[in-house]
């Protein structure tokens, strides 16, 4: 059998949503284990990778019912989220991937000002004080405060790893974003195939 009929397709839309399902099932419980193991206090990052996992759940979940069902309403709107989805994740991804140094920096200042919890979390796992400077007068939980010593600054050490970081997340992102339009391609077709044992003599 090519793999242009109607079990291919089906099939294959059934794998593609099984993967999503699997990889939302991963993202939750990364965050699940990053909160157990002490790694992430912050609520705020683990309540959008939830809530990430979950959304993406969901719309794996739409698309295997209507898959197996083969349920137009139901395939119609898996077509249309996964096509929003495939914008949004594609255009992130590439300015993932397009930002420079400079940017890069000026983006990651912003987090650092904005997100006590996360700023906290790197400072005690990277051992370092402040972003590109220090007062003593401010709370560090860093080890190398309470041992006396002279801390780093937080800056370097993240800056050094922020452009493979955001590299690696471009790529994955635009991984999947092909996977999304091949979903939705593969929706599209198997939408406007008919289903063989639904009225056999159709395809003598």
């Amino acid at each position: 059998m090519v793999c242009g009929g109607f079990a291919c397709s089906k099939n294959c839309l059934c794998a593609l949503n099984l993967l999503y399902t699997l990889v939302s099932l991963l993202l939750i419980g990364i965050a699940a284990w990053g909160i157990g193991f002490g790694l992430i206090s912050s609520l705020r990052v683990v309540g959008v990778v939830i809530a990430v996992g979950i959304f993406l759940f969901l719309i794996a979940l739409v698309g295997l019912i209507g898959a197996v069902k083969h349920h137009q309403v139901l395939l119609f709107f898996y077509m249309i989220i996964l096509l929003l989805v495939f914008i949004v994740q594609f255009s992130v991804s590439c300015a993932c991937l397009a930002l420079n140094q400079e940017q890069q920096g000026q983006l990651l200042e912003v987090g650092w000002n904005n997100t006590a919890s996360a700023r906290n979390d790197i400072q005690r796992n990277l051992n370092c004080c402040g972003f590109r400077s220090f007062n003593l007068n401010d709370t560090c939980f860093a080890s190398c405060v309470k041992s006396s010593h002279q801390c780093s600054l937080c800056a370097p050490i993240i800056e050094e790893y922020a452009g493979e970081v955001l590299r690696f997340v471009g790529g994955i992102g635009l991984f999947f974003s092909f996977t999304e339009i091949l979903g939705v391609w593969l929706t599209y077709r198997y939408r406007n195939q008919k289903d063989p044992r639904a009225n056999p003599s159709a395809f003598l």
